[in-house]
């Protein structure tokens, strides 16, 4: 079970089509999400011809980013589709240089190909959680899926986990479809909810501020996911929504400094207390000169710095009323040894 044994959480950089239909553009960015520190890269699979029909018009956000009036939705996807033997040469790529490959196949016959090419995570859009077919049939197989609950209600979730009850190697990315989408949109207590379900969850974060995947690695995301772009100024539907790799980089710096932040589920005294703990929290003192056989009482004894002496929160009601051993002088530390 992949999910279950992640021990960092688990960085995806999105290509998605911010390739342009260009197999040496996406190994270019293949290599420079290896650099800045993801875990995987993920593209998208797709036959136009399948995915849309030829009059399907464009979302809002995909007229306003390519700026073509004279093209619609499927004339865009087809400028964007690579090849299924652009798929192989791109996981042979991502295998040489060590970094986890992923693709969302929007048909059934594009997830077949992915699973002979031995894809071993498979992403199912936010848009084709409704899609019963794909969804059962990736339910069946042997991989490892990621499914974004974009546009969703809870009872299409309730009904998508059904498909996948079987599955133990799935995980649910909360998300929110647009792009960029806003911080006001992102509802990141929702997460509780998914954790609820016991199933390993995430954030597919179209946000352009790293804000939002910092809550969600908070709140217990495992996977997160995130745009990006050689050059937000590229004509296509998505580069002006997507990180650059300098943006990227420290993205992921950020999530790693949010798991160090977390921490473990303990309260200890940290190394760099330590000093400041042996010198500002407080001992057990005389208060005044204390005879041999004294009762140790709150009028002889008292609390001040430095707290390299008996810690009060353990001893202070545990002395009182002790005889004392020794004649102690006023303003030395108490001991053990002195009760």
């Amino acid at each position: 079970m992949f999910f279950s044994k992640l021990k960092k959480t688990y960085i995806i950089a999105e290509i998605g089509v911010n390739h342009n239909g260009s197999v040496d553009l996406a190994k270019k960015m293949i290599l420079k999400a290896k650099k800045y520190g993801a875990n995987a890269v993920k593209l998208q699979t797709f036959k136009a011809v399948n995915l849309a029909s030829k009059n399907t018009q464009k979302t809002n956000y995909q007229k306003k980013n390519t700026k073509n009036i004279n093209e619609n939705h499927f004339q865009m996807l087809e400028k964007l589709e690579l090849s299924f033997s652009d798929f192989i040469i791109l996981k042979k790529f991502c295998d040489k240089n060590k970094i986890d490959f992923i693709s969302t196949p929007y048909d059934v016959e594009s997830a077949k190909f992915l699973k002979k090419i031995n894809t071993k995570t498979i992403k199912v859009a936010s848009a084709d959680l409704v899609d019963v077919q794909l969804n059962r049939y990736l339910s069946k197989i042997k991989c490892n899926v990621i499914i974004s609950l974009g546009m969703a209600n809870q009872d299409e979730v309730k009904r998508l986990v059904k498909i996948y009850k079987r599955k133990k190697n799935i995980c649910l990315l909360h998300c929110v479809s647009n792009y960029p989408s806003s911080i006001a949109s992102m509802n990141l207590n929702y997460l509780n909810s998914l954790k609820k379900l016991n199933i390993i969850y995430g954030l597919s974060d179209h946000c352009l501020s790293d804000i939002p995947s910092i809550v969600a690695v908070s709140l217990g995301a495992k996977v997160l996911e995130k745009h990006v772009t050689i050059n937000k100024k590229m004509r296509g539907p998505d580069h002006a929504s997507s990180l650059n790799f300098n943006e990227f980089k420290n993205y992921v710096i950020n999530i790693r400094k949010t798991e160090i932040t977390l921490g473990k589920n303990e309260k200890k005294c940290q190394l760099e207390e330590i000093n400041m703990k042996s010198i500002s929290r407080k001992s057990i003192f005389a208060s005044k000169n204390i005879k041999k056989n004294d009762l140790f009482s709150e009028d002889n004894i008292c609390l001040k710095r430095p707290g390299n002496g008996l810690n009060p929160i353990y001893f202070y009601d545990l002395i009182i009323n002790k005889k004392s051993k020794f004649n102690i002088k006023k303003d030395q530390l108490i001991e053990k040894k002195h009760f």
